[in-house]
């Protein structure tokens, strides 16, 4: 998990996707990823639709690729964390939210990433998958 983290962190900018009602997929730039309490957490608002979906449809894929041709892709269970620390921890790690989000506003919602497969892959080398 720590590796996915981290190569996270060193590409900030991931496309998240959902499904929406009708089972059509929705893809979008997302930047949010942070440890807590042992697991991987992504920060939104209850008022989007992304937020909408994975709470109708939990499982979620996500990709990033960095600038030498290697990439992540994961999939993972969206679960809903409901504490102000998670959301804290998600806004202090991502400071740049505080201006939108507050832990206790009734809007910022974290969402833990369970019973996730991470591949890491290359154009030159076979995927490496993690499990977490």
């Amino acid at each position: 998990m720590d590796e996915v983290l981290a190569f996270l962190k060193e590409n900030p900018t991931y496309y998240l996707a959902t499904i929406d009602a009708e089972g059509n997929p929705q893809v979008r730039p997302f930047g949010t990823i942070t440890k807590w309490e042992g697991k991987l957490i992504i920060q939104t608002g209850n008022v989007k639709d992304c937020f909408k979906q994975m709470a109708a449809h939990p499982r979620i894929a996500l990709c990033t690729m960095n600038g030498k041709g290697e990439w992540l892709r994961l999939s993972a269970d969206a679960v809903v964390v409901d504490s102000i620390e998670a959301r804290q921890a998600a806004l202090d790690d991502h400071p740049s939210l505080k201006g939108m989000y507050a832990a206790d506003d009734g809007n910022c919602e974290v969402l833990a990433l369970e019973n996730a497969t991470a591949s890491f892959c290359s154009f030159t080398a076979a995927p490496r998958v993690v499990t977490f």
